[in-house]
């Protein structure tokens, strides 16, 4: 579709461990629209975070395998490209904001430097360009004395400050996606407020698609058009925000929404998912990795693995014996 900025095909990443390779990433697919914000959401360790820097082509060199799958952008397939290619597009045309700014940052350099850096690599302006264009965008993410944050290092600004200033970095040349990793994670309440409005105002000025990653629901409900629930590295459930949240399918899901404070009476405790979400190297080989938590198990959970298909309208899909059962998808 001419819509499509970016098309994830069955992709799968794994790690070289004292265990042997384990899988983080297992068959995962999906598109990101033009102008639309993707999120995708999970507990820690569920695979968010390995599929950015998967498609980002910046996993760990020894220990990180892109073991299949392709990423299409503009026709090309990034898993296949060279590090020098890729060091074209990281940036360029796609590029993204990692939930520490104080460690995404370079404590040695200065802002400035730093942000004019990115200009210098991809583009062929002068020196007063770029200091020009570098100014405009800091004022753009709401940072007005940008004179002296430009010869500021970054110990020395807030973490709301830190966000914004990698929110103008990555947006710089004018990308066509913005992977945001867990972006206002580290920020209190109000500064995220903040971040997240200038997110929604930078989509409608640059008509650019976000992939938006975060383990936090409120968020997603303010900020996504469709989202993607992932869980043990693959996705179980993928719907557009407003199905996921009125009508969720698979039992993971259900059990997110109804540990969210919001969802619980004062006075009721919380309602929570029993257990742990399972080590990479203790997956089941057969079966559905939620079985061992889910409230709705049949035998069939632990034999037989549930591919993701349609069960809901719009496209709404789940990885649910159950869920596909009662939309009448299969039979048993």
């Amino acid at each position: 579709m001419d819509n499509v900025v970016l098309s994830v095909k069955n992709l799968v990443t794994q790690f070289r461990t004292t265990d042997g390779i384990v899988t983080a990433v297992n068959d995962v697919s999906f598109d990101v629209e033009k102008g639309k914000i993707l999120g995708i959401v999970g507990e820690s360790g569920c695979g968010k975070s390995v599929t950015s820097l998967s498609i980002m082509r910046i996993l760990p060199d020894y220990s990180g395998i892109l073991a299949g799958g392709s990423v299409l952008y503009d026709g090309k397939d990034l898993v296949e490209m060279t590090e020098k290619e890729m060091c074209d597009i990281r940036g360029n045309h796609l590029a993204m904001i990692f939930q520490e700014p104080m460690t995404a940052l370079n404590p040695v350099f200065s802002i400035g430097y730093q942000l004019k850096e990115v200009l210098r690599v991809h583009t062929s302006l002068g020196e007063d360009e770029i200091q020009e264009k570098c100014a405009e965008m800091l004022i753009k993410v709401g940072i007005s004395d940008t004179w002296r944050i430009m010869k500021a290092y970054p110990h020395q600004l807030s973490g709301g400050m830190r966000q914004r200033v990698m929110i103008a970095m990555a947006l710089l040349c004018s990308p066509s996606l913005l992977i945001a990793d867990e972006p206002t994670t580290a920020l209190d309440v109000t500064i995220q407020a903040q971040v997240l409005k200038l997110l929604h105002e930078l989509i409608d000025e640059f008509h650019m698609a976000i992939m938006f990653i975060t383990h936090d629901l409120g968020v997603i409900a303010e900020m996504a058009n469709d989202v993607i629930v992932m869980y043990a590295g693959m996705i179980v459930e993928q719907a557009p925000v407003g199905q996921l949240f009125f009508s969720p399918l698979h039992t993971y899901t259900q059990g997110l929404l109804f540990s969210r404070p919001s969802t619980a009476k004062r006075g009721d405790k919380l309602r929570s998912i029993p257990g742990m979400v399972p080590a990479l190297k203790d997956l089941p080989k057969s079966g559905c990795s939620f079985a061992p938590r889910c409230s709705t198990v049949s035998d069939r959970c632990y034999k037989e693995t549930p591919e993701l298909i349609e069960c809901g309208d719009n496209g709404h899909k789940a990885r649910c014996w159950n869920a596909q059962r009662k939309a009448g998808v299969i039979y048993e």
